[in-house]
């Protein structure tokens, strides 16, 4: 029989709620118009936050949680979303629920799946633009 992870605490639901707003709003970005998309993020931002203590983006495969913790890539918002506005999730997407890419390195796997969707909100956001360098030779290293 498979055992069902238990929910994620109401705490842990309202400080990822506290984020996601407070994120949205800084970075000019929404969440995604399919509350079910936003749901799903957020209860694994939210299971994660209570499992690992920091919420660990859950739309990736990771061989070792506690390993990749170390590596900060990943903690929502992630290194993706403050360099480059781009989001796997798509729990911060543009009003019409599509990912950022135009910041995105040409052969990013978000602008070959998306190609380049524009930033309405070019002002906002990417407080860690100037790591793209690092992130790239992180990203061509690191497979995740």
């Amino acid at each position: 029989m498979i055992q069902m992870a238990k929910p994620p605490t109401e705490e842990s639901l309202r400080r990822i709620g506290k984020l996601v707003e407070s994120y949205t709003n800084k970075s000019g970005t929404t969440t995604h118009p399919n509350p079910e998309v936003t749901e799903s993020v957020v209860l694994g931002l939210a299971s994660n936050l209570d499992n690992l203590k920091r919420p660990l983006c859950p739309c990736r495969f990771y061989p070792d949680k506690n390993e990749e913790l170390k590596h900060r890539t990943w903690i929502c918002p992630c290194d993706d979303m403050q360099i480059y506005k781009y989001c796997h999730c798509l729990l911060f997407v543009r009003i019409d629920g599509l990912p950022i890419t135009e910041h995105l390195p040409a052969d990013h796997e978000g602008r070959q799946a998306y190609g380049e969707v524009s930033d309405p909100t070019p002002t906002q956001g990417r407080a860690l633009r100037d790591k793209a360098a690092e992130r790239e030779a992180e990203r061509k290293l690191r497979s995740s």
